[in-house]
């Protein structure tokens, strides 16, 4: 299977990673740079068993090229409206509105809320704001001339909670192939691995829905216990430090080489 990894992105030590995997394990890859409006992802190749990985925006436009096999898993089914009826209170966000950056957000005295973007991940990273944090934010946002924000962009909007530990899955064929932490509060002791309530809970998870073939869960250890933070697209997730490439790619490969 030929691995389609896009270049020009903002240099990564972790992304970077993946060549050195691909070279070990002797798999085919192209390096592109693909620029959003611009230009088509084009590559020469004999076979259309292809699996593409780099940008969000990247892997929304190689959702289209249909003769992929994999290609790009980018689609609905990772926006919380399509996959939080399933999961119900196992997400960690409950309660959830959308609306836009212009939109006015309901403040009371002293109150804060969880807010990220709703369809562009990538936009801002979600956080817990007050009232002036998020109005000083929108403004620098708005105003950053290399985001090109126009305010209609949808967020979502939830009451904050308490995460003790957070972990990355990925997850391929209904099999978790690559468990890691990648953050962990002050109060929290380090922890090498996911725990096992942690990987039942998510095998829990993956038997009531599966929004793609291969997609990213990231969980967190709650007051509440373990609950679903977000739902990813493989194709653009990012990888951390502590992360098995090796075993990511070797998963993908095998699953879905033709």
């Amino acid at each position: 299977m030929l691995f389609l990894i896009q270049s020009n992105v903002i240099y990564d030590p972790d992304r970077e990673r993946l060549y050195d995997v691909l070279n070990e394990l002797g798999l085919p890859y192209k390096a592109i740079d693909y620029v959003p409006g611009v230009t088509n992802i084009e590559v020469e190749t004999t076979s259309n068993n292809v699996f593409v990985y780099g940008s969000v925006l990247m892997a929304k436009e190689a959702a289209q090229y249909k003769k992929w096999y994999p290609g790009s898993f980018y689609g609905g089914n990772h926006l919380y409206a399509n996959h939080s009826s399933f999961y119900v209170d196992n997400m960690i966000n409950t309660n959830v509105t959308i609306s836009t950056i212009n939109d006015e957000i309901d403040w009371k005295e002293g109150k804060e809320l969880f807010i990220k973007p709703y369809q562009v991940a990538k936009l801002f990273t979600g956080r817990v704001f007050n009232q002036s944090e998020w109005e000083d934010f929108k403004y620098e946002l708005k105003n950053n001339p290399y985001k090109n924000i126009s305010g209609n962009e949808l967020i979502q909007i939830s009451m904050p909670r308490k995460i003790f530990k957070e972990a990355r899955l990925w997850v391929i064929g209904g099999q978790i192939v690559e468990a890691s932490y990648y953050k962990f509060s002050e109060e929290t002791l380090f922890e090498k691995t996911v725990p096992p309530e942690g990987i039942d809970f998510a095998k829990r998870m993956i038997k009531l829905f599966e929004p793609a073939e291969a997609f990213v869960m990231d969980i967190g250890y709650t007051e509440l216990g373990w609950k679903i933070v977000e739902i990813n697209c493989v194709n653009s997730s990012g990888f951390y430090p502590n992360t098995n490439i090796r075993s990511i790619v070797n998963a993908l490969n095998i699953y879905f080489k033709k």
